[in-house]
């Protein structure tokens, strides 16, 4: 059966359905020998789809885990300048698991990694709003006016952040420690949130996406989704 070309490549669990759309806009995707256009359909079973010269498999067995991140590991599939790879710390033998979203080179926590395309599209769509619950700790102090900014909008340099949640206020010696849960999700968002109201982040670490925790999972080391964990993560993200 016939499936919009976007759609089919992310069910393959390749990249999502906006970087297949990249992909295809590029010329880097083809039906059957000849360059593919955006919008386009095809039937893998009847015609051979290629994405930058690789044939599109499917993978009946999807797979979905956590990794607790640590700092010094960047988020994609391949790097030019060889830093390490988040995926390098997951057995050869689980596959081509990709990265929903991205944390930084120097944020450490939850990240999830899947095959299922479909999931990572869901999950990383703005109209979704999957909240992310991160563990901050800035030098100085956290003050009302402070709060009261990360907790109304912050405006940045791509307009005003959307209003965020901010708990488990406690100091550390000249430094101070808050939860803060964002439904939004642009680039280095924490950081420079924490900037614009006068306070530098020296450590940040993601520990909830949704109502799915990181909990007691040591640094480095990865567990498979429960069942029931999978099911809640599919209804947060629309599915």
């Amino acid at each position: 059966m016939k499936e919009r070309l976007q759609k089919l490549i992310s069910r393959s669990g390749l990249m999502s359905r906006r970087q297949a759309e990249v992909k295809i806009r590029q010329g880097l995707v083809s039906i059957d020998g000849r360059i593919a256009q955006l919008g386009e359909s095809a039937d893998p079973a009847l015609e051979e789809v290629r994405v930058e010269g690789a044939q599109l498999q499917f993978d009946s067995h999807t797979l979905t885990l956590i990794l607790n991140k640590p700092t010094g590991y960047i988020c994609t599939m391949n790097d030019p300048q060889n830093r390490r790879l988040a995926s390098d710390l997951l057995p050869k033998e689980l596959g081509r698991l990709y990265p929903v979203g991205r944390l930084d080179y120097n944020t450490e926590g939850l990240l999830l990694l899947t095959n299922d395309g479909e999931l990572a599209q869901h999950l990383t769509h703005p109209s979704h709003q999957v909240t992310k619950t991160y563990l901050v700790k800035v030098r100085g102090w956290l003050d009302d006016a402070g709060r009261n900014k990360l907790e109304t909008g912050v405006p940045l340099d791509d307009g005003l952040t959307a209003p965020a949640t901010v708990s488990a206020v406690r100091r550390s010696g000249k430094n101070c420690w808050f939860e803060l849960t964002l439904g939004e999700g642009r680039n280095r968002q924490v950081r420079r949130m924490c900037d614009a109201i006068g306070l530098s982040v020296i450590r940040l670490k993601r520990i909830a996406l949704g109502d799915l925790h990181l909990g007691e999972l040591e640094t480095g080391k990865f567990r498979v989704l429960q069942a029931t964990e999978l099911l809640r993560l599919k209804k947060n993200a629309g599915l």
